[in-house]
């Protein structure tokens, strides 16, 4: 399996020639000088560097997967995380970058904007980005102030997305998130045959469901968001939280961003929403209507995530981390997870709403 980088080629092993040097190299070209220390990140996506500068600082160095974003949609991200920042919002603004003309490495990079930069290796080209370290724990959802402070703190982030819209990024739909991902599953001949059929016919079921939830009652009001806000991309200090990672920023309805902190038997989530929205609703309204959509993103998470582990499998990183993947148990797993979704899309919404 091959993906298409930005014109539209094949693109089987993105890193190959990703080694330490590339990345010290690149950003020595822009005039940010490591030691020599580097710590690469976790991150299936891109690859994220922790890198030790000659000076004393900090910084993570991002370098986006090929073919995945556009320089238009990177850039959109970028500003989006500028704006945020501007209005006091800890999350990781990307630095502004200028070419060092003194570096040897100079005539090897050039810039797409003016936070995001591209190297030349032997093999392509890789683009970049530049932030501040970020540091903190992992927040306890268990407590009812800290669900609170994450709703302001998200309430303050839409505030902002509702400013105007993303132009360039994707919109989180049930057409692009589901749909989409079906019919590009089948078309791989990925799925096992013996569990095919019965995966399309849930998918199908499943699809239906998520489509009506859309279509019910009053228009989803769609915003600039996060729109991966799960507990990895929290980190949590003594000053409170801040997000990092804005690699998925959509269009979308606000729900996406809250039900991700949600967890437990139905009357734990709905003592937790009760929490996560008192803080949200103190910076931006939200309509409890929406909260019909918790299942239904639910669902559209778990065939994307389907589709994004194929989408990647010929980057030799994924096989091995999801060795599972082409095994008719997976597939297996993925239907009854998804037939139960079904039977919670049936259920009264989150709220009594």
């Amino acid at each position: 399996m091959t993906h298409p980088d930005a014109a539209g080629s094949p693109i089987d092993a993105p890193y190959a020639d990703l080694g330490p040097d590339t990345v010290l190299d690149a950003l020595d070209a822009v005039g940010l000088r490591g030691d020599g220390r580097l710590i690469q990140l976790n991150s299936y996506e891109n690859r994220v560097f922790q890198v030790f500068l000659e000076d004393g600082r900090v910084i993570v160095a991002k370098l986006y997967r090929p073919g995945r974003w556009s320089d238009a949609q990177i850039l959109e991200e970028h500003t989006f995380a500028a704006e945020l920042a501007a209005a006091e919002i800890p999350v990781a603004a990307c630095w502004p970058l200028t070419i060092d003309a003194e570096s040897i490495h100079a005539d090897r990079v050039c810039l797409k904007g003016a936070t995001l930069g591209e190297f030349e290796t032997t093999l392509g080209r890789y683009r970049f980005s530049v932030t501040s370290r970020l540091a903190g724990r992992a927040p306890e959802l268990e407590d009812a102030g800290t669900l609170e402070w994450l709703g302001r703190f998200i309430g303050r982030m839409h505030a902002v997305g509702a400013v105007k819209p993303f132009e360039h990024r994707q919109t989180l739909d049930v057409q692009t998130f589901g749909y989409a991902n079906r019919d590009w599953l089948l078309a791989q001949d990925l799925i096992p045959p013996d569990s095919a059929t019965g995966w399309r016919q849930v998918v199908d079921a499943a699809l239906e469901a998520v489509a009506e939830a859309f279509d019910k009652g009053s228009k989803v009001r769609t915003l600039r968001l996060h729109g991966d806000c799960h507990l990895g991309n929290v980190l949590w200090t003594a000053d409170g939280p801040h997000f990092v990672d804005l690699d998925d920023a959509v269009m979308g309805p606000a729900t996406q961003d809250l039900w991700m902190l949600l967890s437990g038997d139905r009357s734990s989530m709905t003592r937790q929403l009760a929490a996560v929205l008192d803080g949200y609703e103190s910076f931006m309204d939200f309509d409890w209507r929406e909260l019909r959509l918790v299942e239904p993103l639910r669902t559209l998470r778990i065939l994307h995530h389907s589709a994004w582990i194929a989408r990647r499998w010929s980057d030799p990183a994924f096989p091995v981390a999801f060795p599972w993947f082409e095994s008719p148990s997976y597939w297996a797993e993925q239907t009854s997870r998804l037939r139960e979704q079904i039977e919670a899309m049936k259920q009264p919404a989150l709220g009594g709403m």
